[in-house]
């Protein structure tokens, strides 16, 4: 499938191609990335860069269920303030 995108013709979106091998655009994308790292077509990131990634994706989710508590909150501290209940 990796090949059959890569040598795709001209004017034949991704999305085509995907969806004649019945599978999502982004699937197809990433292997098409996976591909071009596994071929040196681009560069893999260092393992200090891998690091810094995987604790920013840590440090958003926390970040996320932080948010997340603090809506809940609010919105039964509201319900909470309302006259007649």
């Amino acid at each position: 499938m990796v090949r059959v995108a890569r040598n795709r013709e001209p004017g034949v979106l991704l999305k085509q191609v995907a969806a004649d091998f019945g599978i999502s655009e982004s699937c197809l994308t990433n292997w098409l990335s996976s591909a071009d790292a596994d071929d040196g077509g681009r560069p893999v990131a260092a393992g200090s860069e891998n690091a810094e990634v995987r604790d920013l994706k840590r440090r958003n989710r926390l970040l996320e269920q932080e948010n997340e508590v603090l809506r809940h909150a609010a919105a039964y501290l509201s319900q909470a303030n309302l006259p007649g209940k």
